[in-house]
């Protein structure tokens, strides 16, 4: 009997393939109420991009292992209605005259159609697939580098609205520019310079748009992610960091030599080749920094097939899988949030230290607050800390998760700021600003009744100096509140802020 046979209905399994062109990916999930379960993900290496030569045919040794890798995944898309899977192929397939060799033999094994899909639709379901995963606000600026090509797309919430799909990816350049694993000042800079030219014919297009964030999805963008976790760096990847690591490749030389904090094994031999296409594009589109999406192509296509998930709040949908699975009272959440945003948009009308993502942890972040209560009262703030490290959380990035973790983490008892010391410092502020609205707001909601929170106001006349205003008189309507509010002013003039109730 199938993995997937037990369940009361196999209609609640979805599929899909991506037959890219350095890995082939699998994912399988299950739809049920409303929540969408990621049981199942496989990731084979297969480098079929590597297999090209100069006249576009696929050695055999290529097809081979693609075959192969094909033959795993066959044995779980069995348990799955045909109709809930979707396998398409890319840039390498797209380019192999002998592709269909390849597409013939796949079909026999997986025994369902393989779909080569083009250069744009493969750019649309990666931005559709980042969209769905991590909610984007304004334009976004979407960047996908692939084995064999490179995506870059401008949309605004789930519509795309400019869609490219570059002929540069890390395998190809790998074999071009870094040959025999050597690695070299000469050849980055010849593979920055190829990557630019490419980039240049679209590049006036892109500049055009005001985008409001730029996300990188998959790949190279991940590790450099992985890298800057590993040192300690709480931040989106920036240029200056991708030349710093470009130059610690260069100083090793050679890919079996490269060893980097953080850097996985799995992506050393096509890391600088990635690389030198990601500086390309930071320097000629004018990228000021770049987050870690939740999603790309495969989480496009699977939630393509899920027609209910196409206008929803993917955010709101996160945050209450996660109000369910761990027993939140939902009430409670959502009269924290309210509060918390509230006051959070009074002070970003009257600070410098707020970007857009200031509202959106912090409202997630109060919504949240009391995820760990389920294990105990005592420091439930760790436990929901804890918990938010190792759960998924549809509709942010990367980022914004680590972001949320901390706030929870910090929402009550002594203000410990170690814990946002590998921020850099603007966003460390931005975090600290978001820490005192959800701490204030938590004591502002602790009777549990929406009749029952004091009406207040925020005065921001420096980073420091905050004033609550109340329309009553705290001692007489609040005095339990009042009490908390005056151990908070107490608790924040001993971490150097001044809060000060009138």
């Amino acid at each position: 009997m199938g993995e997937f046979q037990s369940s009361a209905t196999q209609d609640e399994y979805y599929a899909a393939v991506d037959l890219g062109s350095n890995s082939f990916h699998m994912v399988i999930v299950r739809v049920l109420a409303g929540s969408v379960q990621i049981v199942s993900k496989n990731k084979q290496k297969v480098r079929l991009a590597a297999g090209l030569d100069k006249r576009n045919t696929l050695s055999d040794e290529s097809i081979e292992r693609g075959l192969d890798c094909l033959r795993n995944f066959a044995e779980k898309l069995q348990d799955i209605p045909p109709k809930n899977i979707k396998i398409v192929a890319t840039a390498t397939l797209r380019l192999a005259k002998n592709a269909q060799d390849f597409i013939t033999a796949g079909e026999n094994i997986l025994n369902h159609k393989i779909s080569i899909i083009s250069g744009e639709e493969e750019a649309k379901q990666i931005y559709l697939g980042v969209a769905y995963t991590s909610a984007n606000q304004g334009n976004s600026l979407v960047i996908d580098i692939g084995g064999a090509s490179t995506e870059v797309i401008v949309g605004r919430d789930l519509q795309p609205v400019y869609l490219s799909s570059l002929n540069m990816g890390c395998v190809t350049y790998m074999e071009r520019f870094f040959t025999g694993g050597s690695i070299t000042e000469e050849g980055f800079e010849q593979a920055i310079a190829q990557a630019s030219e490419e980039i240049n014919q679209h590049e006036d297009t892109f500049l055009c748009f005001d985008w409001e964030q730029c996300l990188g999805a998959s790949g190279t963008p991940q590790a450099v992610t992985g890298i800057l976790v590993k040192q300690g760096i709480n931040d989106a990847i920036r240029l200056p960091y991708l030349h710093e690591l470009k130059q610690l490749c260069i100083a090793a030389g050679h890919i079996d030599t490269l060893e980097i904090d953080g850097l996985v094994p799995a992506r050393q031999a096509i890391f600088p080749s990635g690389l030198a296409i990601l500086i390309a594009l930071f320097e000629r589109l004018q990228i000021n920094n770049m987050q870690i999406s939740g999603g790309a192509l495969r989480e496009g296509i699977l939630y393509g097939m899920l027609e209910n998930y196409q206008k929803s709040d993917r955010r709101q949908q996160g945050i209450n899988q996660l109000v369910s699975r761990f027993h939140i009272d939902p009430h409670h959440s959502r009269r924290c949030r309210k509060i918390a945003v509230s006051l959070c948009r009074q002070m970003c009308k009257q600070t410098d230290f707020c970007d857009f993502d200031t509202e959106v942890i912090t409202g997630a972040a109060a919504a949240l607050h009391e995820l760990g209560l389920h294990i105990g009262f005592k420091s439930y703030h760790e436990h929901g800390a804890y918990i938010l490290s190792h759960v998924e959380l549809t509709g942010f990035t990367t980022l914004q998760r680590m972001m949320i973790m901390h706030l929870v983490n910090m929402h009550r008892q002594e203000i410990d700021l170690s814990i946002l010391k590998n921020y850099k410092s603007a966003m460390r502020q931005m975090l600290i600003n978001a820490m005192r609205i959800l701490r204030i707001s938590v004591i502002l909601v602790n009777r549990r009744k929406d009749e029952a929170i004091p009406e207040v106001s925020l005065l921001v006349k420096d980073n420091n100096e905050w004033h609550l205003q109340f329309t009553q008189d705290m001692k007489v309507a609040h005095p339990l509140i009042r009490t908390e509010l005056v151990h908070e002013c107490w608790l924040q003039h001993k971490a150097g802020w001044q809060l000060i109730l009138d």
